[in-house]
């Protein structure tokens, strides 16, 4: 009797893969596609990798040679170039959403006008920060209430100690504060900030994470006492506009531009990224061969240093008026069951 031989751990799929690009007697080409992971033997395994990673590498130089020949070819013609391909991301295939502000959009202009941050925003009133803490504070937490107040000018730090929360508002109120800033610490790392615009509101309810203070960042820079720069990024819809609008309350509408200060605050997917950086323009000389004859070009670069402290704040609530747990009327809660795509946004 014959016994069929059997196969080898590996032989069979090294067959079909090899086997991949050649066509079938109908002309037709094969469209089993044999994953490295299904390949038990080690060493034919890696050899499978390998080639499918070449494989991907050669293609991929062969779109690039053929883009770039296309647009020779219509720069020579004196046509447009052909347009680039634009990756498809989470951000540009964002869900569609009505909030998003628009340039003629008439009443949110209006909004704008009448809403509780125009007095600090028109230059009537100077910022003025309060910070303080929860009752329990932390060992990072006076840290970064410190680095804190290096990054927002004209903000004082008082002791919580075990006064309640509405009685540091009516203190803050009285001292002529604009806003309140509350850090709280949770298993001794700070997790939450909560902001309160003086007097009428509105409160900010963020999750902190992420926090790197300035002696973690490496080559960190020293802040100086100048007026910073504020840049916001990203936030489009109207929520966002009005979190935008109350980091920009936070601090002067006049900065001072010879201090190099820049602050950012970076929307992303709902995270926003908090950066604090020192910029400089150096002049960079270097050598240009133009038919036989050398010649010096200067160039101009920025260069950034970054003097933290570094964080990622998510919005979880946003109320009118003052904190107020009991009768508080909340502008937005955010909420789990909100969360049905990653394609959907809020600021």
């Amino acid at each position: 009797m014959g016994f069929k031989r059997k196969k080898g751990d590996g032989d069979g799929e090294e067959m079909e893969s090899e086997g991949r690009g050649k066509s079938s007697f109908n002309g037709t080409e094969k469209r089993s596609v044999i994953l490295p992971s299904m390949i038990k033997n080690k060493d034919k395994r890696s050899k499978v990798y390998a080639k499918q990673k070449h494989e991907k590498k050669v293609e991929k130089q062969k779109k690039i040679r053929a883009r770039d020949a296309a647009e020779k070819r219509a720069l020579e013609l004196g046509e447009e170039p052909p347009q680039k391909m634009i990756p498809k991301t989470i951000e540009n295939t964002r869900e569609a959403d009505e909030t998003v502000c628009r340039p003629d959009d008439e009443e949110l202009f209006a909004d704008i006008d009448a809403d509780e941050f125009n007095p600090v925003l028109r230059r009537e009133i100077t910022p003025k920060i309060l910070i303080t803490t929860c009752r329990f504070n932390s060992t990072r937490g006076p840290a970064f209430i410190s680095e804190l107040l290096s990054v927002i000018p004209n903000s004082h730090y008082q002791k919580r100690g075990t006064y309640d929360l509405k009685k540091i508002v009516e203190y803050a109120t009285k001292k002529d504060f604009t806003s309140l800033i509350v850090v709280h610490t949770n298993r001794r790392e700070p997790d939450a900030l909560l902001i309160i615009g003086l007097p009428t509101g509105p409160t900010a309810h963020f999750k902190l994470s992420n926090l790197v203070l300035r002696k973690d960042i490496k080559n960190h820079g020293n802040p100086t006492s100048h007026q910073p720069e504020l840049v916001l990024n990203n936030f489009t819809t109207r929520l966002g506009n009005r979190v935008g609008r109350f980091f920009q309350s936070l601090f002067p509408p006049d900065p001072n531009f010879r201090g190099r200060r820049v602050v950012t605050f970076h929307n992303q997917r709902d995270f926003i990224f908090f950066r604090h950086h020192r910029y400089i323009f150096e002049t960079k000389e270097s050598k240009q061969s133009d038919k036989g004859k050398g010649g010096v070009q200067e160039t101009i670069k920025p260069r950034l240093q970054e003097c933290g402290p570094r964080f990622t704040l998510k919005l979880v609530t946003l109320q009118h008026g003052t904190f107020d747990t009991k009768g508080g009327e909340f502008e937005w809660v955010h909420k789990p069951e909100m969360d049905t795509s990653r394609r959907r946004f809020f600021l």
